[in-house]
């Protein structure tokens, strides 16, 4: 495999696209997995590696959008509203898994999913709760970029038991 590490950048995906057409044009037939948070789709090159990757046909492409509404500076929404998610995407011709993202069944059948889609991308679209488990973090934005203290750690350690 290949791991690329792109940040908040919007560069992951486009990296992605071009793999999985290599994978194609070169007949070696690898899935690309890629996975994103919500923030990152604000931006453009994101959009324009979703159109590239639909009317190439990548059904060897899968996306993965952690879907927690929270960004580094603030609230998704009050940043660039990504709502309709679902809406965009079908209306970019991919195929569309909404999931908790936290239940791990359904992030199991989403994958089975994408393995059975033959002819667009597949996106899964992870619905989450930044900090889930952690009383002190849950849907905090502040935890996008903070680390806990001992004392914060320890607690969260019992919490996520």
């Amino acid at each position: 495999g290949v791991e690329v590490s792109s940040g908040s950048l919007g560069h992951g995906l486009p990296v992605a696209a071009g793999l999985a057409l290599g994978s194609i044009a070169s007949k070696t037939a690898f899935d690309v997995y890629c996975l994103t948070g919500d923030g990152e789709l604000n931006e453009g090159s994101n959009w324009e590696a979703i159109m590239f990757a639909a009317q190439n046909g990548l059904s060897n492409l899968c996306l993965i959008v952690d879907y927690n509404k929270i960004q580094s500076l603030g609230n998704v929404k009050d940043i660039i509203d990504l709502a309709p998610l679902t809406d965009k995407f079908k209306a970019f011709n991919w195929k569309v898994v909404e999931i908790d993202g936290h239940d791990c069944k359904e992030i199991a059948d989403a994958f089975s999913i994408f393995k059975n889609e033959h002819k667009k991308p597949t996106v899964i679209i992870g619905n989450t709760i930044k900090g889930k488990g952690v009383s002190y973090m849950e849907n905090q934005l502040m935890w996008h970029y903070k680390a806990p203290n001992d004392v914060q750690l320890k607690q969260a350690m019992e919490e996520l038991k």
